[in-house]
């Protein structure tokens, strides 16, 4: 593994998706790609352009974030930034104001009217140190995946593992607690290219190191979504599995049902979670 300013780079990867764009498709079976990286660098776009919104808006305290951020349940605030956690619904959030003479108001989360959650948390931050990490670590891990396995096997792939890490923290984070940020699917990224690297018999021994750090900052850091991580580390791994592993004969077919199947089981995920919150 070569190092890079964010991460690590697999030339044996880097090397057969270059020999390979010059067939019909690549490695596992994607359409080539005449522009090395456009979905990745369309993926940084759309983050960037909603952290642009965010910091235009208030910043911690703009309303975006209450309506892009994954909570669970719902949050209590008071429309700038002020929060109450122990607040658990609406008639309790009102309750609450009454009796410190606030105006409060309840934030719905994706259990109880706000599902796009599940989605838009993937590209919403706040920081600049959260999406500055996550867009370098993107712009260095996303091109080499997308050369090898296409822009539409990347994309799904970079969107599914994202939901994983968005299941992991719906099931197991505080239902009042907003968590943000594309680490579940950058996390996904790291788990694919590992068993993609390991497929082409190349040397992980520095990858693994890498995710070994970001594995200690990830359980050992504040403010850190572990449940996200770990959810968007276990979805890219099975979902690469499915892509480097799958038959050369009937390749596609055996993919997409690989696919559906971790799929459906997100969905399933967030349907039962959502009636426990109910």
């Amino acid at each position: 593994m070569h190092d890079a300013a964010v991460g690590f780079q697999c030339p044996d990867c880097v090397h057969e998706g270059r020999r390979t764009t010059r067939q019909a498709r690549t490695t596992y079976g994607g359409l080539r790609s005449g522009s090395v990286g456009l979905v990745s660098k369309v993926l940084i776009g759309i983050n960037a352009a909603v952290w642009a919104l965010i910091m235009a808006t208030g910043a911690a305290s703009s309303v975006w974030v209450t309506r892009l951020a994954l909570i669970p349940r719902g949050q209590c605030g008071d429309g700038s930034g002020g929060w109450f956690p122990g607040v658990s619904d609406a008639a309790q959030c009102q309750l609450v104001g009454g009796i410190r003479n606030l105006e409060l108001h309840w934030y719905a989360g994706v259990a109880t009217g706000a599902p796009w959650q599940l989605v838009t948390s993937m590209f919403t931050h706040v920081q600049v140190f959260h999406i500055g990490f996550n867009m370098l670590a993107l712009w260095f891990l996303g091109p080499q995946l997308e050369l090898v396995l296409g822009r539409a096997r990347f994309l799904a792939l970079y969107l599914l593992s994202g939901l994983a890490g968005s299941a992991a923290v719906y099931w197991l984070s505080d239902q009042n607690t907003p968590t943000l940020g594309a680490s579940g699917a950058i996390f996904g990224l790291m788990g694919a290219l590992l068993v993609i690297a390991h497929k082409q018999r190349a040397d992980v021994s520095q990858l693994l190191v890498w995710i070994g750090i970001n594995a200690a900052l990830t359980f050992f850091g504040s403010g850190i979504s572990w449940q996200g991580h770990v959810g968007g580390f276990v979805g890219g791994v099975v979902l690469a599995y499915v892509l480097a592993y799958a038959p050369r004969e009937r390749r596609t077919t055996y993919q997409a049902a690989g696919f559906a199947g971790v799929a459906i089981l997100v969905v399933v995920a967030f349907v039962l979670r959502t009636a426990s919150l109910g």
